[in-house]
């Protein structure tokens, strides 16, 4: 058996059945191998980036790890910024990058590189397997190995002749790491922290599963703890029927002022925040002073039971001290409510289904997301790469249909697209909307292909203002100069002339396209895209910012 359909058939032995990939010819021979193993499905895409943002997608929609193949070092390159948001986001990854025939490095041919030096920057494990008679093992430790810290890259290195040599066999698969159980003294400090009055509970990472959130609201309807959301989530269980809690500001000063007054800040999966930038005369450090950070439960624990256990110290009816405070009101002044778990007493206020049409008329950022939310359909899966309209689409997707939202963790531009494709394969009965701003779109628009392709149940809401409008606001806030229109310095944050035109490049790539300009338009297409099988992109026109 040759080394490749070793390897490929201990993946999927592991329960890694997808791989992501854009080949070339040093992985010809595991290219050939899905031949030999039908039950691994391979995912073509045109661009190197965007199969490291599929994989990452898949991984935190399925809860498993997905494999991405890349063509030696600088298929990995073209891979790095979606492995970068992986590798912020704790996701399970296996990614196979192949290199030369082992003899054939000596000659330092064109595409020769420092693969493993590249990897180390996203990658937790790294290992180059040099035996075709150690290949399938070699990839059963890498698997294993994504679960460690929490989740993890780890990048196994392929030699061609490893891949094509015979000699290889099955290796079974091992043991992968669990999460941390929670510590019962930080859950102890965590209940002192939340029942004086301005604590605030920050979540993230592992602790935004819907049983995570449960937890959270029963504590804050308990306690009256204020709930906060970190501002670029992972994976996040949300909408109506689930506790109510407000995304961390995206800019420092909005972050600051939702912080201010805490009296303590306890965070669960999530790291303590700073600014995403630094700015003359701004902190980078978002904790208010004399705030003290109590760590509950970090990205490498089972932050959801870490907050059971806090929930059932806090919210039983012996501790609990109502339903009172921010944590536990409902804008609209709802109040329905759901039975906790054990013997808790308070019950989390959960939020209504309550996100209506918005007015005819001219498209706007506000109105875009509102339609979205109006729209939207129960247990959708939300892709937001909105950039500047994020600030508009988290409230409004609180009270819309319950969804899962993944975001992009990392910062590295070009995720949505691709992420889009990751969350379709892993969840076909789970409708996909994708929310985009135009200029990271471009990064990655070669992934409405693969979506064509696969034939993926995704609506692209591409929000269309031709320019880099986050950019028009940095150029000021940074002290830069002031945002104009006009100039050298405008020019480069245009993105008109010539403006992209997406109803074209989508039906060019094989995605069925409309372009709208009010909110009646918009509603209307989001209907026709949702009724029509298959993928679409809807170019929603809006005016720029700044």
């Amino acid at each position: 058996m040759r080394g490749a359909q070793a390897l490929v058939g201990s993946l999927v032995g592991a329960g890694v059945d997808v791989c992501f990939m854009n080949p070339g010819t040093s992985e010809m021979h595991f290219v050939q191998a899905l031949d030999d193993v039908p039950e691994m499905r391979g995912v073509l895409t045109l661009f190197e980036g965007v199969a490291t943002g599929a994989a990452d997608a898949y991984a935190r929609i399925a809860g498993r790890p997905a494999a991405v193949l890349l063509h030696l070092g600088p298929g990995l390159g073209n891979g790095l910024a979606n492995l970068h948001n992986a590798r912020r986001a704790g996701t399970p990854l296996l990614c196979v990058v192949g290199a030369h025939a082992t003899d054939h490095v000596r000659h330092d041919a064109p595409l020769e590189s420092d693969i493993t030096a590249v990897a180390r920057t996203v990658s937790g494990w790294v290992h180059t397997s040099g035996d075709v008679r150690d290949v399938a093992d070699d990839a059963m430790r890498a698997v294993a190995a994504t679960s460690e810290r929490g989740g993890q890259v780890a990048t196994l290195v392929l030699p061609a002749d490893v891949s094509w040599s015979e000699g290889g066999a099955p290796a079974p698969p091992r043991r992968s790491a669990a999460p941390e159980p929670p510590d019962a003294s930080r859950v102890a400090a965590a209940a002192s922290a939340v029942g004086a009055p301005g604590a605030v509970l920050l979540l993230g990472g592992p602790a935004l599963t819907e049983r995570g959130m449960a937890a959270a609201g029963r504590i804050a309807a308990a306690t009256g703890t204020r709930l906060l959301v970190e501002t670029f989530p992972r994976r996040w269980d949300t909408g109506a029927g689930r506790p109510r809690a407000d995304k961390l500001g995206y800019f420092a000063e909005q972050a600051l002022a939702q912080l201010d007054g805490a009296s303590s800040l306890v965070t669960a999966g999530a790291r303590a925040p700073v600014s995403f930038f630094g700015y003359p005369g701004v902190p980078g450090d978002l904790v208010p002073d004399g705030c003290p950070v109590v760590p509950l439960a970090d990205g490498s624990s089972d932050a959801a039971a870490a907050l059971e256990e806090l929930a059932a110290a806090v919210a039983s009816g012996d501790g609990a001290r109502g339903a009172s405070g921010a944590g536990a009101s409902d804008a609209d002044g709802a109040d329905p409510r759901v039975s906790g778990a054990g013997t808790a007493a308070v019950d989390a206020v959960l939020a209504p289904h309550d996100a209506p049409e918005p007015e005819p008329g001219p498209l706007d950022v506000r109105s875009l997301c509102a339609a979205v939310a109006a729209a939207l359909p129960e247990n959708a899966i939300v892709v937001d790469e909105s950039v500047t309209a994020a600030a508009a689409l988290a409230p409004a997707l609180q009270t819309a249909a319950p969804h899962t939202q993944l975001a992009l963790t990392g910062g590295a531009i070009g995720q949505g697209p691709p992420a889009a494709v990751g969350a379709a394969v892993a969840a076909p009965e789970r409708p996909v909307v994708a929310v985009q701003a135009e200029g990271s779109a471009l990064y990655t628009v070669q992934a409405l292909w693969t979506q064509a392709r696969e034939q993926l149940d995704v609506t692209t809401v591409l929000i269309n203002n031709s320019a880099y409008s986050i950019l028009r606001v940095e150029l000021a806030r940074t002290g830069a100069g002031e945002a104009a229109r006009s100039g050298r310095a405008g020019r480069m944050l245009d993105l008109s002339d010539p403006t992209p035109d997406f109803v074209s490049l989508a039906s060019g790539l094989g995605v069925p396209a409309r372009r709208v300009t009010t909110t009646e338009d918009l509603l209307d297409a989001l209907r026709w895209a949702r009724d029509e099988p298959g993928p679409h992109l809807i170019e929603a026109i809006v005016p720029a910012l700044g």
